[in-house]
């Protein structure tokens, strides 16, 4: 039997594979809810992913509608935390402390980013850093 992981993503996996139908940042959203990871979320997460998506004015991306879709679907299949303990300021920027927050009360194996070094910390947690196509590898969803 594999084994489910349980993860957070930053918000800059979330927003990439916003912009991007391609690459590891799409396949790892794309496999929310299948079954290998469990995904992990906070109601301050999900606001910082939909404050960034809104940002969003590429041409050509997803409109509106679609974005918020993706993100209901994040909130649907997630694992809410609740934070009861606050672990800022622990992080240079507290954006990540937030994620670093849901990681810790969810009792994370990742935290899943393309800004590895923000995240030092994590370690002290017993929380590893992965990138998305690390990840991805890891789990034999990428070859």
């Amino acid at each position: 039997m594999k084994k489910v992981y349980e993860v957070v993503a930053d918000s800059n996996v979330i927003i990439a594979a916003l912009r991007s139908r391609r690459g590891a940042s799409y396949k790892f959203l794309s496999l929310i809810g299948a079954g290998s990871f469990d995904i992990h979320i906070s109601v301050p997460l999900v606001l910082e992913y939909e404050e960034l998506a809104k940002r969003l004015q590429w041409k050509g991306k997803p409109p509106w509608k679609s974005i918020t879709d993706i993100l209901d679907f994040v909130c649907a299949s997630g694992r809410q935390r609740k934070i009861h303990y606050l672990w800022r300021p622990r992080l240079p920027d507290s954006s990540d402390d937030m994620v670093l927050e849901v990681a810790v009360a969810g009792h994370c194996d990742y935290i899943i980013t393309y800004n590895k070094r923000h995240f030092a910390d994590a370690k002290s947690f017993g929380i590893g850093l992965l990138t998305p196509r690390e990840f991805l590898k890891m789990t034999g969803e990428l070859t």
